[in-house]
Order: C-alpha cells, then structure tokens, then sequence
C-alpha cells in the first residue's frame, strides 16, 4: 500500500471513531438526567436575627420558598443519654416597619426517657416587645401536628419574641440590689454553677420565726414563671402591712431564685452546662463537678437541718403547658401522712391564690425529682408546681409576667394557711 492510500485509510478510520463517539456521547446525554441549575436564594421576610443579648437562644434561620423564615433550635443534650431538649426561644428580628412576617419554629422533636416527642403541642403562644420590657400574647398555630407558626407585622424596625414572658439574670440582680439593704432580707453565697456564677440564698424573714419555707426557681432555664413568683411572694412579704406581719410571724422563706443561671444566660431550654437536668438524680447524692449548683443546695439543706431548721415545705417551681400540682405519694403511714399534708397545701393554693389546675393522680410518679428526692432523703414535704406557660385558667387569661406576680403575692397567705 503506497502512502497516499494509507493516508486516506487513517483518515477514514478516524472518521468512523469520531461518529462513533459523538453517537454514544448523544445516547448518554439522553439517557443521563438532566441537570438543574444551583437555586438562587432570594433575600428573606427578615434582615437579620439577633441572638447577641443575654438570654437569647442559640439558632439558625432560612426562607422557605414562600418566604417563611423557618427559626431551627439548638438542642441541648444530657449527658449519658438520648435525651434532648429544644423549646426556648428569644430573639430579635430586624426588618422594615409594615411588613408582615411569618416565622415556623424547627427542631421541636425533643427526646425525654429516650422516647421521642415534639414540645410543639404545648407551644399555643409567643410574647413580643418592642423595647424588650414590655410584652404581648400572640396566639400560635398549628398547621398539622407538630408544627408551630405565628405571623407577625413589624410595628416598627425591631421586634423581640419569646415564648414566654423573659425574666433575667439581670433582673434577679435588680431585684437582689433593690431589696439587699432591708432587715428582713439575707442573701447568703452556698456555691457556684459549672461556670462560676455565684448561687445564693434569699431568706426573707427572721431566723426566730418557727417555721421555714424553701422554694426553688428555675432549675430548667426557659421556665421564667418561678422566678416571676419568687418576685411576688417577696414584695408581698416585705409590704410592711398586718397580713406581712401576720405570715412573718409564722415562717421565713428561704429561697435560691435561679438554680441554673448559666442556662438562663445562654438561653439553654433544660440542661445544665455539665449535661445534667437540675430536677433529677435527688434520690442520691449530686455530682460536685457536673451538678455543683444541686450540691450546693444539699449542703445548704443538710446544714439547716442540722440546725434544727428542717422546712416545713418545699416547692420546686417550673412551666410547662398543662399546669399541675405534681404530688408524691410514698408508700407507708409517714406517706401517707405526707399526701395528707401536701392535700392540705393544695386547697390552701386554691383559697389564696388563682390556682384551679388540681394535683397528679395517684398513678403519677417523677421519680428523682425534688418533689419526691426531699421527702425520701431528708424527711421534707416537697412537691413541683408546673405553671401553664400559654394560659392561667384561674385569672381567664394568656400566661404573662403580671399574672405569677399575683400568684406570688397570694402564696405568701397560702403558706400562713398551712403554717400556722
């Protein structure tokens, strides 16, 4: 074969490999699926969300396609365990004056004694301000189970939104300074959290008074009702009027006012920061290096019975979205004797107070819990006062700030009701 014959078989063997590669080429592009170009994302509802204050919670935000800005929650986790917990917020949004903007609230799937459960039931409402102080019920809804949304127009460029009226490491603080220099008044350190902040004692009272009161607030951090009524029981005490005089007569309270401050700070919603739940693992003795705020209070405790000032009653106060009286109902005679005076308590809260919601049934059990720890241990009647975060039954009303001050302010007659 002379060169130009070879040429021109070479030349026709590439023609034939270069059809051949174009057809196959064409068949996978037609079999392959098509590629659909990268989502532009569109400028949402809002401008921003602000978490840099305190008690803001950690989260995350994007825009749904018709705008929603959909609000993810941080979980916060116990150690050891399945166990996680979403369901406090505060933030601020920042978006133009006049616009409408609906949010949906993501991550509500909470785990509790490892069985999952979404928290997004007991969300029927959120509170809004404008100046962070000053704040209004807005009603929730849910679309299907387990979903929460609100609309919400922007009164202006700013706008604070919580799910239940906030109250503050800052302003315990006001309040501890506002009333630190009042004879009745003793704020006494017994212990630091996992971070450093200092616990203290508030007794209101004389230490002559026969009988002591104990109540704790906020051991899970988004519950702000216990310390709305610690405030309330506090000024009603210190009023200096007949029926002041009358309960000071009877009993001192003795009261740590936010158990998990490092939680409240950070806008946590249940644990600790060393993964612990502030309500559990009473039927033993507390961990000093991951629970150092529940050793603190059982040294406290433990001192005071020593000194023959055992309390006569112990309330741990929280929120959820029911409202109960959890009561214990130990086995035996002294059990029974207890029932019988926490019973008593329960009417007592009904006469003074707008309590309506009841007590637990017999078949309920919160087993380490304080409620049921303090009795078991230490001999003490304790039990926990859930207060409904969204409504208060008694007063016809959506749950707010100025309704536990009221509770607070009965419960000191109810405590001289049952001390007496």
């Amino acid at each position: 074969m002379n060169r130009f014959a070879s040429v021109m078989l070479l030349t026709a063997l590439c023609a034939v490999v270069r059809d051949t590669v174009v057809v196959a080429a064409e068949e996978a592009a037609k079999a392959a699926p098509a590629v659909k170009p990268a989502p532009v994302v569109q400028p949402g509802a809002v401008d921003f969300i602000d978490t840099s204050f305190e008690n803001a919670s950690p989260l995350w935000y994007e825009f749904a396609a018709d705008g929603t800005v959909m609000v993810n929650l941080n979980y916060d986790h116990q150690r050891s365990s399945l166990n996680r917990a979403a369901g406090h917020f505060h933030f601020r949004l920042q978006a133009p004056k006049g616009r409408r903007v609906t949010l949906e609230f993501v991550n509500l799937k909470n785990v509790w004694n490892n069985t999952p459960g979404s928290v997004g039931k007991e969300i029927k409402q959120v509170v809004v301000s404008q100046d962070g102080r000053n704040w209004t019920p807005v009603p929730t809804e849910s679309p299907e189970d387990g979903r929460v949304r609100v609309t919400l127009e922007m009164p202006g460029e700013s706008l604070f939104v919580a799910r239940a009226e906030p109250y503050r490491l800052s302003d315990l603080n006001r309040l501890l300074e506002e009333i630190k220099s009042n004879p009745l008044v003793q704020v006494t350190p017994i212990g630091k959290t996992v971070q450093g902040r200092q616990i203290e004692i508030l007794r209101v009272g004389r230490d002559s008074a026969p009988k002591t009161i104990f109540i704790r607030a906020r051991a899970h951090p988004w519950e702000p009702a216990g310390n709305w009524v610690v405030e309330g029981l506090v000024r009603r005490l210190l009023k200096g009027d007949a029926l002041a005089e009358k309960c000071l007569a009877q009993y001192r309270v003795c009261i740590l006012p936010m158990a998990n401050k490092d939680g409240v700070e950070r806008g946590g919603t249940r644990f600790n920061l060393g993964g612990k739940d502030l309500n559990r693992e009473w039927d033993k003795p507390a961990d000093p290096q991951l629970a150092p705020e529940n050793a603190a209070l059982e040294r406290w405790l433990e001192a005071e019975i020593q000194a023959g000032r055992r309390p006569a009653l112990a309330l741990d106060l929280h929120n959820d979205g029911n409202g109960l009286l959890h009561l214990s109902r130990p086995e035996g005679p002294e059990g029974e004797k207890h029932l019988a005076r926490m019973l008593a308590f329960e009417k007592s809260l009904r006469a003074h107070t707008w309590f309506t919601e009841g007590s637990s049934k017999p078949s309920f059990r919160n087993p380490g819990s304080l409620g049921e720890g303090w009795f078991a241990r230490y001999g003490v009647d304790a039990a926990i006062l859930e207060f409904n975060c969204n409504y208060i039954a008694g007063l016809k009303e959506p749950a707010m700030g100025r309704g536990w001050l009221a509770f607070g302010g009965g419960l000191a007659e109810a405590f001289a009701a049952v001390t007496q």
